[in-house]
C-alpha cells in the first residue's frame, strides 16, 4: 500500500507540472485523459494521502 500510495504522490506532482504546462507535450496528453486531475492535483495527493494511512492501520508488525 506505500508504494501506491507514493506512486500517487509523484502522479500529483506530474499533473501539478503538467496543469500548469511545465512539462511540454506530455502534459497536453496528460492533461487530456486526466482533466480533472490537471484541474486539481490535490484530489491524487489526497488519495495518496489515504493510501498511506490505510497501509499504516493494516499493517501486522
Amino acid at each position: 500500500m506505500y508504494f501506491v500510495a507514493a506512486a500517487l504522490a509523484v502522479l500529483s506532482g506530474l499533473f501539478y507540472a503538467a496543469g500548469h504546462h511545465q512539462i511540454g507535450s506530455l502534459g497536453i496528453t496528460m492533461c487530456q485523459y486526466g482533466g480533472i486531475f490537471c484541474d486539481s492535483p490535490l484530489l491524487a495527493l489526497v488519495g495518496a494521502g489515504f493510501a498511506a494511512a490505510w497501509g499504516m492501520l493494516v499493517s501486522m508488525r
